[in-house]
């Protein structure tokens, strides 16, 4: 017995007598009663059935294809493949690739939009290659990388490869490249199809394959100058898809009804739910626990697992684990199921129809991330992932009317609705200055270059010297100004603390709020100020919990990476002023002054904006602060917030703020809670 298998017997066992629901058969006549108790009832109708393919494994059949795959791969520089999410393209084709030789020539790269995507896959191709993860086969994303030299497959998320480009800009380390779930069309695979469609010319013997969910893969091949594309056969069953009868004003209370309705009355399989985020997502689990738990053993056992990004990954994990015999799954998940994670077992999908959705506005500078309605392209992904092993089932919490007409075909690419300067610092820094004619399959909103190239000047970032410092750091273009001014202030031990920590650590479980808030009211204790307090809190306590943990592998990256730049590890705790100041530096556009109504008035782009609750200023109200971030929830949120003394913005840039800008009249009168206003 291989270890993975003695695991899997392991976990299975455990599972069993965890959940103790072995041998129980459901009853669906005895327990109707359950949703009599409830105050409402989801009407369905049944409206069509999306037809399966005639495949019963995909295993079965893709070696078949593979010679005519590698074959098409051998013949062309670039190649599209199209094939349903779950049909195996990206854990097999890498594998197919490293049969037939290609990584001898180069490392195959393979990349995800997202990091979950790229650990996960990456842990699959390992066990099936029966090595260890991290040798042949590895993953790479910001601040986290589990590869070695001996590693040839390996995946990444998009933006990894990006960072790449900046070092080797010729990828001579790769002969094969793979863009994967390129139909999300997220930021950074829009740009690296501008970079390598070049690239592909400049190295003629890499190969690129463009990896698609669904057909926008024909604008793919166009935009590569008619590229072939590969049809990958799927193992897709057909699923029944039911649209409620009439629109549901509270989607999270009828997918829990709509969980009950199927674990009482319908055949054993697991149940995925589309929810629009961790709050939601905690909502269910906590409703969906108390009213199981009300029926005790008269229903056969309901795991809730739910899955989010701040969830430890030892939780994540249970999602994969096998379902015990008698019992029934319920996962609850994002937008981030419907491509990028692959869930054996799943016969049931309730999709409420809406995702949260970032989005960036130039005029204002105010992110905001907000519920939408997803596109009928997501909508029709997510119908697909209950008919992978099996017959299924799609229960729509919305209209077919409001499918038809209140939906979006496809889900607006993110190159169009987010903030564009980290992008353009990255291309500048590659000698693209013509970002307007660069090539972009869908160009971006003309203001939001304009913004990002304002910012990028005030930054001082478009000085090739200080902008290939900046682009050295993968994070914010502000937040690598504030460390690359740390070096001026002999400060740089302390920002990169500050950058490495965030707001990451601070965690506020539905179930414990009250002792979550206290202990936040004890964070703060001392010194109210955001940065310090994260600075303070480090340095006292040592704890060694997740998010900790990778803090500190972050700063030891960025240690790494102020070797990089020349920048000297200087240390100066006792001058709080010259950590401000550094911090003042990156984030000076972020300014707001306190206005007599309690409220901010953001000094350049005038907006009005707000403390978040969770900031330790929330009650001080300084007359002067900067910030993280402008985000738009229920009011206009500033994060990550602190007090500054106005005339260091004019000393700091001068380019940028005149004395008429921070000036105040001496008799005005601020709300009595400003108790540290600083002049």
């Amino acid at each position: 017995m291989n270890p993975f298998d003695a695991w899997e017997k392991q976990q299975r066992k455990k599972a069993d007598l965890k959940y103790g629901s072995k041998n129980k058969k459901q009853q669906s006549d005895d327990y109707q009663y359950v949703f009599e108790i409830e105050d409402k009832i989801v009407d369905f109708f049944r409206e069509s059935v999306f037809d399966g393919d005639n495949f019963d494994e995909f295993d079965s059949e893709l070696p078949d294809k593979s010679a005519e795959l590698l074959q098409a791969v051998s013949e062309y520089p670039v190649l599209g493949t199209v094939g349903e999410t779950g049909s195996g393209k990206t854990i097999q084709i890498p594998q197919y690739l490293y049969e037939a030789g290609y990584t001898k020539q180069g490392k195959t790269g393979c990349t995800q939009p997202r990091r979950v995507a790229a650990m996960s896959v990456a842990a699959r191709v390992s066990q099936e290659m029966g090595v260890k993860l991290g040798h042949e086969v590895g993953y790479s994303f910001r601040f986290e990388d589990c590869t070695s030299d001996k590693t040839v497959l390996k995946y990444m998320t998009d933006g990894m490869l990006l960072r790449e480009i900046v070092i080797e800009p010729s990828l001579e380390s790769y002969s094969v490249l793979i863009v994967d779930e390129a139909h999300e069309r997220t930021l950074s695979t829009d740009i690296l199809f501008g970079l390598l469609k070049d690239l592909i010319n400049y190295r003629s013997y890499l190969k690129l394959l463009i990896s698609s969910a669904t057909l926008d893969a024909e604008k793919f091949s166009d935009y590569f100058g008619s590229a072939p594309i590969f049809k990958i056969p799927g193992r897709r069953y057909p699923v029944e898809l039911f649209y409620a009868k009439a629109p549901e004003a509270d989607y999270i209370e009828a997918a829990i009804v709509t969980v009950l309705k199927i674990h009482v009355n319908e055949p054993i399989g697991d149940i995925l739910v589309f929810l629009t985020g961790q709050d939601e997502i905690e909502t269910a689990k906590e409703i969906l626990k108390q009213r199981t738990r009300g029926l005790g053993t008269k229903i056969a056992e309901l795991i809730i697992c739910p899955i989010y990004g701040n969830l430890p990954t030892e939780l994540q994990a249970k999602i994969f684990e096998p379902t015990p015999e008698g019992a029934r799954k319920v996962v609850l998940v994002t937008n981030i199921a419907e491509t990028s994670l692959t869930i054996d077992g799943i016969k049931y999908v309730i999709d409420p129809g809406f995702a949260k959705v970032k989005s960036y506005n130039p005029k204002t500078g105010i992110e905001s991330l907000l519920v939408n309605p997803i596109s009928k392209a997501s909508a029709n992904q997510r119908t697909a992932r209950s008919g992978r092993t099996g017959p299924g089932k799609c229960f729509r919490l919305y209209t077919l009317h409001n499918y038809h007409k209140g939906m979006d075909d496809n889900t607006v690419p993110e190159i169009q609705r987010t903030n564009l300067a980290n992008i353009v610092l990255i291309l500048k820094c590659l000698g693209i200055d013509d970002l307007v004619n660069f090539g972009l399959i869908d160009l971006p909103p003309e203001e939001a270059l304009l913004k990002a190239l304002e910012l990028l000047y005030a930054l001082g970032a478009l000085n090739k010297a200080v902008g290939r410092q900046m682009a050295e750091f993968p994070i914010d273009p502000m937040l690598s100004k504030t460390i690359v001014a740390s070096d001026k202030y002999k400060c740089s031990y302390e920002i990169i603390t500050i950058a490495s920590v965030g707001n990451s650590i601070l965690y506020r479980p539905k179930d414990k709020q009250i002792h979550a808030d206290n202990a936040r009211l004890n964070f703060h204790l001392g010194d109210v100020k955001d940065h310090i307090a994260l600075l303070r809190w480090c340095r006292e306590n040592y704890i060694q919990i997740r998010s900790m943990k990778r803090a500190r592998d972050i700063r030891d990256q960025l240690e790494g990476l102020l070797a990089r730049v020349e920048i000297e590890i200087t240390s100066n705790l006792n001058d709080l002023d010259a950590i401000k100041k550094a911090i003042a530096s990156g984030f000076f556009p972020h300014s707001a002054k306190l206005q007599k109504n309690g409220s901010y008035w953001t000094v350049k782009h005038p907006q009005r904006a707000h403390i978040h609750p969770s900031s330790g200023l929330g009650q001080v109200l300084p007359r002067w602060v900067i910030y993280h971030e402008l985000v738009l929830t229920t009011k206009e949120y500033m994060r990550q917030v602190t007090d500054l003394k106005p005339k260091w913005l004019v000393e700091i840039a001068p380019h940028y703020y005149q004395l008429k800008d921070v000036e105040e009249p001496a008799s005005k009168k601020m709300p009595r809670a400003a108790g540290r206003a600083k002049e």
